[in-house]
């Protein structure tokens, strides 16, 4: 074991600095077989795995090691949210603790950082729709003068949806670089600076591979040159990569570009009359194309797009357009920065939408075999908002790309988190990150879960394409939440599902808090804050919602996250590896539904004190030969079939309360009655309550 990992793990065992400095600190076995492991993939430049379960401390684990190995260190985190917390909380402790005194940066995308030329620009821009965001926008300039680091974070008022964020912050589009008049005070700029100068940078995944992207392509670089890298919630990695490594264009930054043209035309003279037409035209024109887009489903190929002669004729109208005002911008783009970069997006957005449209491909050889052709490489394909569209090309594997950056780096590279492997192993995960041989290491949860928790599978639920399905449902989580009173988190593979749920709940005992319905960080606030709330979420809720105690007891799992059939760079992928002679639901599929499940069966315990129990109800679990791989790879849970130990689980802590079931409609009772009835009478394979 080399010097660090007894350093680390030094730090970290009972009686050790952490412990004597940090209250309510604990020491656990699994921890300190982490850290070590850790520490010995920074000395040894290696590439490390592992998967440590919920309650491990996997943050601590890979923290000491960073600080104490005086390596330049790059942390990466899955979300903005998380980012903040590792950069204002635990990255202060664990180096206040330990005594050192290595420099840190937090580093976020440009679009998270105030840009002052926007700002003032936005000052003459009579674009605001209501009373509201004018106020909000005095609340911005006020805040500017008085920020230092210009991280529209410490804007806590401001809806993170807000449409005065791409107001009053830049995109590598509209950034003005070097000509702008704010560079030397530009946030942005000062970001990178305190990064180039730190030892430990913590950043989140976009940032990373936007950095890798463009470093493929000999752009520039981002961030500094490391030692290590440290990937937490490493899962989201692969499909985060395969939308940096393609290319896309929509609807609202061209939008974006023909305001921001009409904008800048206005302080030269002569520009405004030039601009004032092909701006004008391209809006038009794309309101236009999103009009004939309706008749498309919300997501599919771009054959399938232009296989309409509206949607044909649209992006053709669309492309003419942007020509037109690339070709008005050039004519004035010498006049003003501004104007310059204007057309320099009017130049890529031509170039993106020419390659969507696929005018640069290969003719096609007719004479070969079809069956014989190559795999494509890449994907093209839309998907619609309700107002507005986004087109891609996405590659079909991003293993290639993510190993070549990893070798040329020389670096070591740290990838964790809590849900890596299916039934056990991680093969899955390791091939599509590009990791040939890594080292390995899995940490269960340490938690106690044959005591902490239960799972429930419902006896009698229909099949889940089944009719009754949602009603059936309804009437078999009524007494789960009477016993628990309250205290849920339901989680649906579909908006429709959820929506259902929601008015089948709407008048029940509790307080009910619906994705949607507010945003995601006040709706998770008041279910803390209400106690005995059930809380409503689909897919976009199994990471992130992170409650502690008894607010949170009960977590409903509706369906097996299956991907969604209408995800076109999905399907490609399955039809790849098809061509190859793979086995697509084994190789693909399956595993990206464990792996998911996983997440959501994450949020029921996340503490040693915490008790709780998960609701399995999709019968597949059971009546499938693929739902033992899905039940294997989750925690040691006691399991049952008989709601009555659901209510003996919840017994100690809360008295059983009467309850009348959630009012449905007769024809749907009646329905989910029938659609239920089979499964009822059929023999249960598994009669007793503890299997």
């Amino acid at each position: 074991m080399s010097r660090l990992a007894h350093a680390s793990r030094d730090a970290l065992s009972e009686g050790g600095t952490l412990a004597s400095q940090l209250d309510a600190f604990v020491a656990r076995p699994a921890q300190l077989r982490l850290t070590a492991a850790i520490a010995e993939a920074f000395d040894q430049r290696d590439v490390l795995l592992a998967e440590a379960g919920t309650g491990t401390g996997k943050t601590y684990a890979y923290l000491v090691p960073a600080l104490l190995s005086g390596l330049k260190i790059i942390i990466s985190t899955g979300t903005r949210a998380l980012q903040d917390q590792l950069y204002h909380r635990d990255l202060p402790r664990v180096r206040a603790a330990l005594g050192v005194g290595h420099s840190s940066a937090l580093l976020k995308g440009r679009a998270n950082y105030l840009c002052r030329y926007r700002l003032q620009q936005a000052r003459g821009e009579p674009r605001f729709s209501s009373t509201e965001q004018v106020a909000q926008f005095q609340r911005i300039l006020a805040w500017s003068g008085r920020t230092r680091f210009g991280d529209m974070a410490e804007l806590e008022a401001l809806p993170e949806d807000s449409p005065l964020y791409p107001m009053v912050t830049s995109t590598v589009d509209n950034c003005l670089g070097t000509e702008c008049p704010f560079w030397d005070d530009c946030f942005v700029v000062q970001a990178r600076q305190r990064a180039q100068a730190a030892d430990v940078v913590v950043v989140n995944h976009h940032l990373l591979l936007a950095d890798l992207a463009l470093k493929q392509e000999g752009f520039g670089e981002i961030l500094p040159g490391a030692q290590a890298f440290v990937i937490d919630e490493a899962h989201q990695l692969p499909e985060l990569a395969a939308n940096f490594f393609g290319e896309g264009f929509g609807m609202r930054p061209w939008q974006a570009l023909a305001r921001d043209c009409l904008a800048e035309s206005r302080s030269v003279a002569g520009a405004q009359a030039t601009l004032q037409g092909p701006a004008s035209t391209l809006e038009q024109v794309l309101g236009e194309l999103r009009i004939a887009m309706d008749g498309l489903p919300p997501r599919g190929t771009q054959w399938r797009a232009l296989a309409v002669p509206q949607v044909r004729d649209g992006f053709d109208a669309a492309m003419t357009a942007l020509v037109t005002l690339r070709d008005a911008l050039a004519v004035v783009r010498e006049a003003s920065p501004g104007l310059d970069a204007c057309h320099a997006r009017a130049l890529e957005a031509v170039g993106r939408l020419s390659r969507w449209l696929g005018e640069d491909a290969p003719l096609l050889d007719f004479d070969s075999d079809p069956e014989q052709a190559p795999a494509p490489a890449e994907v093209l394909w839309y998907e619609l908002t309700p107002r507005g569209f986004r087109c891609q090309r996405t590659p079909m594997d991003v293993s290639g790309p993510l190993r070549e950056h990893r070798q040329r780096s020389m670096a070591a590279w740290v990838f964790t988190s809590a849900t890596l492997t299916v039934d056990g192993g991680f093969e899955h995960i390791a091939q599509r990150l590009g990791l040939d041989d890594p080292v390995t290491l899995l940490q269960p949860s340490p938690f106690d879960w044959a005591t902490q928790a239960l799972c429930y599978l419902p006896a009698g639920l229909p099949d889940p394409a089944a009719r009754g399905f949602g009603t059936a449902l309804i009437q078999a989580l009524t007494p789960v939440l009477a016993a628990s009173q309250g205290r849920a988190f339901l989680l649906f593979a579909s908006h429709r599902a959820l929506r259902e749920a929601a008015e089948a709940l709407r008048d029940g005992p509790w307080p009910l808090f619906v994705q949607g319905e507010a945003p995601r960080g006040m709706l998770l606030q008041r279910f803390r804050e209400s106690g005995n709330g059930v809380l409503l979420g689909s897919a976009s809720f199994r990471e992130g919602v992170d409650v502690v105690g008894d607010a949170l007891s009960v977590v409903v799992i509706d369906k097996l996250p299956f991907a969604a059939p209408d995800d076109p760079v999905f399907e490609a992928r399955l039809d790849a590896i098809r061509r190859d002679g793979g086995n697509p639901f084994r190789e693909e599929q399956l595993p990206q539904a464990v792996i998911a499940l996983k997440q959501g069966v994450g949020r029921l315990i996340r503490s040693e004190t915490d008790r709780g129990v998960l609701v399995l109800c999709d019968p597949r679990l059971l009546s499938r030969s693929y739902g033992r791989v899905f039940l294997d790879s989750l925690p040691p849970f006691r399991r049952t079939r008989a709601v009555e130990d659901v209510r003996a689980f919840f017994a100690p802590q809360w008295p059983p309360a009467p309850l009348a079931a959630p009012a449905v409609d007769a024809a749907d009772a009646a329905a989910g009655m029938a659609e239920a009835a089979p499964a009822r009478a059929a023999p249960d394979p598994f009669p007793t309550s503890l299997f």
